[in-house]
């Protein structure tokens, strides 16, 4: 597989399939190229993009140089697309499409983007986030317990009830997915500060100026449906649409279509 090298020295793994113009892919927590909606979205989209999907820091085969910040984050994924050829358009999704506008907001070279449920809390519609889950994940992280990460990710981030985190130990999922529990502190750098149930910050993101596009899924709770709204609305170029059937776990060949219509508008 072919490497790209970030500012930091970071080695990051990339795959690429399909031929047209480039498109990155940005994964969520806990997903890699070897697992998760990535690779099953490429092969949607190869017969109109030269997709690439590659290993955010610290999973699969990218490397994760210390100390972690956001900026070198951005940095991964501007090495990514001066591999594409210097500019490229992007679809992110969950805190990938955190990423993605931090990105965008920075002024990396990203021409057209998509958005997938970014899992902010604007409003007052949920449970908000606290100080005291990233002072905990932090804690789990640096002591090295893994599955404790994952459990306290799952039961106090994503709100899956204890019945479900339990049957996931079951399955083994736990296991599978402890490689990557020490940068679930990377996803929460991205997406905390915007899950305290207030307005986003006008201009948070100043040089966002493409044309995106943010999706919500039909069946994904109104916390989620409004902060989607939310951010179309902050940028200056942005549209909203809601894919009906579809929640956080958006099918690939749901999504697909949208992102197609969009990209070769």
């Amino acid at each position: 597989m072919p490497f790209v090298t970030s500012k930091d020295g970071t080695k990051i793994g990339y795959t690429i399939v399909g031929a047209g113009p480039a498109l990155i892919l940005v994964d969520g927590a806990m997903c890699w190229r070897a697992s998760g909606p990535a690779g099953p979205l490429a092969e949607q989209l190869k017969d109109q993009f030269t997709v690439y999907t590659y290993d955010r820091r610290g999973r699969g085969e990218s490397g994760d140089t210390k100390p972690y910040a956001i900026e070198r984050e951005v940095e991964d994924l501007d090495a990514v697309i001066a591999a594409a050829g210097g500019s490229a358009m992007v679809y992110g999704i969950s805190s990938g499409a955190a990423l993605a506008l931090e990105a965008a907001g920075r002024g990396s070279a990203i021409s057209k983007m998509v958005l997938y449920e970014a899992p902010f809390i604007l409003d007052k519609s949920r449970p908000l986030g606290d100080a005291a889950y990233v002072a905990r994940m932090n804690e789990l992280v640096a002591k090295g317990d893994n599955a404790g990460a994952i459990k306290h990710f799952m039961r106090n981030g994503v709100q899956i009830p204890a019945f479900g985190v339990f049957m996931m130990q079951l399955m083994g999922m736990m296991r599978k997915f402890a490689p990557v529990a020490p940068t679930l502190p990377y996803d929460t750098a991205l997406t905390a500060p915007f899950q305290l149930g207030e307005p986003l910050p006008k201009g948070r993101w100043p040089k966002a100026t493409m044309p995106v596009l943010d999706i919500g899924g039909g069946k994904s709770d109104a916390w989620m449906q409004n902060a989607q709204v939310a951010i179309s609305k902050a940028l200056p170029n942005a549209s909203h649409r809601t894919l009906p059937g579809q929640n956080h776990m958006v099918a690939p060949t749901a999504i697909a279509p949208l992102i197609k219509e969009f990209l070769t508008a």
